[in-house]
């Protein structure tokens, strides 16, 4: 693999830009494999680069049904951070948001990171104390989190509608200086690109259709492309998790449901931060092409659909002009979707399952793209060793059966989930 640079710039420009090379190969698939990952998105070649890099696997493959970036990885609002309350997952997000730091580096593959601060707003003197609480646990686990005053917030976000009168009174908020956002595409070619350096095989347009069974363990899946035998099999398919973990007879405890975005025209530098609330289910930041990027809430009811659903649209809509009302002066210009895979607490699901050699990543719900490259490395660690990394220790998918839920609301997978 060449290394991109700035003469690697400098020398296009004199040849035409005939130099390059394609990222990744486009390999036929062998017959085996020491390790299988089922989905090509942002999780699936974390996973791989990981296990190549940090553990010296090379033969292994991932299997994309379509094509590298065409899924959740390239569906959502690009939001990073790791303000949790709970201490499992401010801590497996926290890992993930040091390696975010040093990820362009890292994958010598610039995936445009930008710590421009995640703020929560508070919109009432409850919200205002759960926000408290939330930086304190922060805090004391040397995460970096400050409770942000009314002025402070209007100081940092001066198109916010600050006034008394407002339909969402603002009474100050919590934000975490070191959280901004990424470029979702990026994220997926640069590991992608990473992973084919140490030899790892992509292999897109391959929809596994089942798993091969030896008595009670997987020993390799059955594609659109002729099966393929496998040590271990990881899968790694967000809103899918249940579909293809039904394959191999087993029911997740999650439910699949897309979550929505939308973008608007570019426009100059208006919003400063990401801007989340403790109550509502709008969140808000700024591309670095200048559309304005909004989320909302899941539709709440089981779907496979990539689209988008009016009545959810308008509700996100409507609260962010509500908080920032300079935006109802933009066009919309497009709308997209992503499945996610809502588990029951709201929490993700990393380790083995109740069928030998067969591992799960999934249940994120909201979270999954903040999460890469912390999902990418422990789960590398369980596939590798067989073991979970301490940091995935918890959210191992026997602990519904325990009823040791990971639950940061108390209410289950709502809006701060994401």
């Amino acid at each position: 693999m060449n290394r991109y640079s700035a003469f690697g710039l400098l020398r296009g420009a004199l040849n035409g830009q005939k130099h390059w090379q394609p990222a990744w190969r486009d390999p036929e698939p062998k017959a085996h494999y020491d390790i299988v990952i089922i989905g090509g998105g942002g999780h699936g070649l974390a996973t791989a680069y990981y296990l190549a890099k940090v553990h010296g696997l090379k033969n292994i493959a991932v299997l994309e049904k379509g094509w590298i970036g065409g899924g959740n990885t390239g569906r959502n609002t690009t939001i990073v951070r790791s303000n949790y309350r709970q201490k499992p997952l401010h801590d497996l997000f926290e890992f993930g948001l040091k390696l975010w730091h040093n990820l362009s580096d890292e994958l010598n593959y610039n995936v445009m990171f930008s710590p421009r601060g995640a703020m929560f707003l508070g919109h009432s003197d409850a919200d205002m104390v759960k926000l408290a609480e939330r930086g304190d646990a922060m805090r004391c686990d040397g995460i970096d989190a400050d409770l942000m005053t009314r002025d402070e917030v209007a100081k940092l976000e001066p198109l916010l509608d600050m006034s008394r009168s407002a339909r969402f009174p603002i009474e100050g908020g919590l934000i975490q200086r070191r959280g901004g956002t990424a470029r979702h595409d990026a994220v997926a070619w640069g590991y992608a690109r990473g992973a084919d350096s140490f030899g790892v095989d992509i292999i897109q347009k391959c929809e596994v259709t089942g798993f091969v069974r030896d008595g009670d363990a997987v020993v390799g899946v059955e594609t659109t492309r002729g099966r393929i035998g496998a040590g271990r099999v990881g899968i790694c398919v967000a809103g899918h998790s249940g579909h293809v973990a039904g394959l191999a007879g087993l029911k997740l405890p999650v439910e699949s449901q897309t979550l929505q975005a939308m973008v608007t025209e570019g426009v100059k530098p208006m919003i400063n931060s990401v801007i989340m609330s403790q109550s509502l289910h709008c969140y808000i930041s700024q591309s670095d092409k200048g559309g304005i990027v909004f989320g909302g809430d899941p539709d709440n009811w089981p779907s496979y659909a990539q689209r988008g659903h009016p009545m959810v649209m308008e509700g996100a809509i409507a609260q962010g002009l509500a908080l920032v009302p300079a935006l109802s002066r933009l066009r919309m210009v497009r709308t997209w979707s992503g499945v996610t895979d809502m588990s029951f607490d709201g929490a993700p699901i990393i380790g083995e399952t109740p069928v030998r050699n067969l591992y799960l990543n999934g249940g994120w719900c909201y979270g999954g793209f903040k999460a890469t490259p912390a999902s990418g490395w422990t789960y590398a660690h369980t596939l590798a060793t067989g073991s979970p990394h301490a940091l995935n220790a918890p959210f191992a998918l026997e602990r519904f059966m325990r009823g040791a839920t990971i639950d940061e609301t108390g209410t289950g997978p709502m809006p701060n989930s994401r």
